[in-house]
């Protein structure tokens, strides 16, 4: 996130440097369909829907005994950083809209904070994530003014978690040892806002943009045997990006 800031500083330290230098053509506006590539900055974390008992403790089916011999306290969600990388087809529909496909591969950890009265008992679960992300939008974008536009953009993507497998076999753990398990393939929508700046032989364009899965992505099929997934009820995925497109 420190990050975040002081990228955003530079670049409002030189907006008015930007807005007076000639126009630059950038030499891709003019394009019905041209490429580029990302780099992505992901800042993730998990909106959590507890059930009404969600404080437990939880019944082994089996033994009759609780899972985790302790009440839940809290259940949270702390923001983890990520990055991604990518690359860019921009097909232009009009002067001021473009179709967007920006495929990439995701690196991103999301984790669940675990507290229980019990406090030796406490403990984080994390998810990791290598995800294959393919999102579609629609770019709207300003009238250009020397050497920026503005523009907005929304749309949706699909992404496929390529090592689910390595994190779901945990069918010989004990109960405590369970692990919280997320589903292979999420639909997400996304909306942000951002800037196109031109440079004399390229476009660079920073973005934010907000994404959630539009469904729950907690995997619950082994609910009565893990003592993690059966306090919650839906598990919603969601990030904030700060992108920067090379075209």
């Amino acid at each position: 996130m420190k990050k975040l800031v002081l990228l955003c500083i530079l670049f409002l330290f030189n907006f008015n440097k930007l807005i007076a230098q000639e126009a630059w053509g950038g030499g891709v506006d003019g394009e019905q369909l041209h490429f580029g590539f990302k780099f992505q900055y992901i800042s993730s974390e998990y909106k959590i829907e507890k059930i009404e008992n969600w404080k437990g403790p939880f019944i082994d089916p089996f033994s009759g005994l609780p899972m985790i011999n302790s009440q839940l306290r809290s259940l949270s969600s702390p923001v983890t950083p990520g990055f991604s990388l990518g690359f860019v087809s921009d097909y232009m529909l009009g002067n001021n809209a473009n179709l967007r496909f920006t495929p990439g591969m995701v690196f991103t950890d999301a984790i669940v904070n675990y507290e229980f009265e019990d406090s030796s008992l406490s403990l984080q679960k994390i998810v990791q994530g290598t995800l294959i992300d393919l999102p579609l939008g629609i770019k709207l974008k300003s009238d250009r003014r020397k050497n920026f536009r503005a523009y907005i953009i929304g749309g949706a993507k699909y992404s496929m978690d390529i090592i689910s497998k390595k994190k779901t076999n945990d069918i010989a753990l004990s109960p405590e040892a369970k692990y919280l398990k997320n589903l292979k393939n999420t639909v997400w929508y996304e909306a942000g806002l951002g800037l196109d700046l031109y440079f004399e032989f390229f476009k660079l364009s920073p973005e934010i943009k907000f994404s959630q899965s539009r469904k729950s992505v907690l995997k619950d099929s082994d609910r009565l045997e893990n003592p993690y997934t059966a306090p919650i009820n839906k598990l919603f995925a969601k990030n904030i990006q700060f992108s920067l497109f090379f075209e």
